[in-house]
C-alpha cells in the first residue's frame, strides 16, 4: 500500500460489519439485518462468507436515510407532544 498525501495510508475500500456498526452507532445484529434485508448493500467474500460493505455504499445509505428523514419531518410536523422515539410523550 502506498502512503497518501496526508502522510497515512488510504482508507480501506471495504468495511466489516463491525466497522459499519461503529460508524452508525448501532449493534452488530442491526447492521447484519440491514445488509441481509437489502437496505444496505454488501458483499460476501472468502470461504467463510464474511460480509463487507463498500465505504461508498455506506455513504449512499446514510444519504438515503437523510432523505427519508427529511421527507418524514416534512410530512409530520413537530407539535411538541412526541418523545424521542416518535411516541406521544407521557405527561404526569
Amino acid at each position: 500500500m502506498t502512503a497518501t498525501a496526508h502522510g497515512g495510508f488510504p482508507p480501506d475500500r471495504f468495511l466489516t460489519l463491525a466497522d459499519v456498526a461503529e460508524v452508525l452507532n448501532i449493534s452488530a445484529s442491526q447492521t447484519y439485518a440491514l445488509v441481509r434485508n437489502g437496505d444496505l448493500q454488501g458483499i460476501r467474500i472468502g470461504g467463510r462468507g464474511q460480509w463487507r460493505v463498500e465505504r461508498a455504499k455506506l455513504e449512499e445509505y446514510i444519504a438515503r436515510m437523510y432523505d427519508q428523514t427529511r421527507d418524514y419531518v416534512a410530512q409530520h410536523p413537530f407539535t411538541g407532544g412526541e418523545g424521542p422515539s416518535g411516541e406521544a410523550a407521557h405527561r404526569g
